[in-house]
């Protein structure tokens, strides 16, 4: 027999902590972005892969990258801020999958 009412609270649990994770990701990215630090990636090279992205469309997104940068309207205290927040958005995501992988490994449970 299936108990409902815990079905229900794995459930609504589990879309909860996905939501604040995601949430808490975007967030410090957007702080990240804020702070002048935004995260160009470069591409990745595979032998005999479709190129998806050019090294010159790469260049040119590093090049808007820095123009962005330097219009940044926050004094650099503000910009300090926006990175420190960042990390702690990041940090808390990283606590909540380590708490969320304590919760799911019985090993850690043990007496």
């Amino acid at each position: 027999m299936i108990d409902w009412a815990a079905f229900l609270i794995v459930f609504a649990t589990s879309l909860i902590a996905a939501t604040a994770v995601v949430s808490l990701y975007a967030f410090g990215l957007r702080l990240l972005t804020t702070a002048g630090r935004v995260p160009v990636v470069a591409p990745a090279e595979f032998t005999d892969a479709i190129t998806v992205i050019t090294p010159e469309e790469a260049q040119r997104a590093a090049k808007r990258a820095a123009k962005a940068a330097r219009k940044n309207p926050l004094t650099p205290g503000q910009q300090n801020l926006a990175r420190a927040g960042a990390y702690a958005c990041f940090a808390l995501c990283a606590a909540a999958v380590l708490f969320g992988i304590y919760l799911i490994v019985p090993f850690f449970h043990q007496s």
